[in-house]
């Protein structure tokens, strides 16, 4: 609204301006004769020109502004709809203890593009009791109400994570952190990507893909955990991980190598 008054306004003032600048100055005359009951007022007819300019300085930045901006609304979520799933899952976990889903068929996993674009996670460990059960109830929270409100079922690709995993995941650039660095080998973070015509999806570049991941991000941190979305270094869109409790186990597992005399 504010866009398309602005400009009839500014469509107004050039109309305007540049008219009387350009009437004879007979008709100056005669659209100043007293028997007119409006003339313009007498800087706009001495100055038009610059007034013309002025208006233009004064509205065309807004403009620019309104609509240059970008919307971060994920579309087409309404804004109130976080609102409503932070609701459900507060209300989740004061209920009912959450169980886990049935595991997707195996050929999930398997199928030849997992294969060749993602052979990690074949051997992944998906394995729900070896989570951390408060990380288990907020993120089956999240699959649940990821599942009711908007439609997109989430899968568990990997959970806990061994120290040697870890190393090889680090050399091949999977990864960032090295062995017992990682959230996983604690049990205190997760992986999960969405599921989508029995395949799982990863590319970022796809509209549905790109909602589901971000939206799945939102609700993680409204439950209180930490999105690998929101890294810097290396986005993990699939990873969500309770990020004090992961940092307390750390300190305490160094603590005890300290005591042992250990590294």
């Amino acid at each position: 609204m504010f866009l398309i008054v602005a400009l009839i306004t500014l469509f107004l003032l050039l109309c305007l301006g540049l008219g009387w600048w350009m009437l004879p100055e007979r008709r100056r005359v005669t659209v100043s004769a007293p028997r007119r009951r409006w003339r313009l007022p007498r800087c706009v007819r001495r100055h038009g020109v610059l007034a013309v300019v002025a208006a233009v300085v004064l509205v065309v930045p807004p403009l620019l502004v309104v609509s240059l901006r970008q919307n971060v609304e994920l579309k087409p979520f309404r804004s109130t709809d976080l609102a409503e799933s932070h609701s459900m899952i507060a209300e989740l976990l004061r209920g009912e203890r959450l169980v886990p889903p049935p595991p997707p068929p195996p050929e999930v996993f398997t199928n030849a593009e997992m294969r060749r674009f993602h052979p990690e996670v074949i051997s992944a460990d998906r394995r729900w009791d070896k989570v951390d059960g408060a990380l288990r109830q907020r993120v089956l929270a999240i699959y649940r109400v990821m599942k009711q409100q908007y439609g997109v079922e989430m899968v568990l690709v990997e959970g806990f994570r061994d120290a040697e995993r870890q190393k090889k995941l680090m050399g091949k650039g999977a990864s960032l952190a090295g062995a017992w660095r990682s959230c996983h080998q604690y049990g205190l973070a997760v992986d999960s990507a969405p599921l989508k015509d029995g395949m799982l999806q990863w590319d970022m570049e796809d509209p549905w893909t790109r909602r589901a991941y971000f939206l799945y991000g939102e609700l993680a941190k409204e439950a209180g955990l930490a999105w690998g979305g929101d890294w810097t270094n290396l986005k993990d869109y699939v990873h969500v991980e309770s990020r004090d409790r992961c940092l307390a186990a750390r300190r305490a597992r160094q603590a005890r190598l300290d005591a042992q005399g250990g590294s």
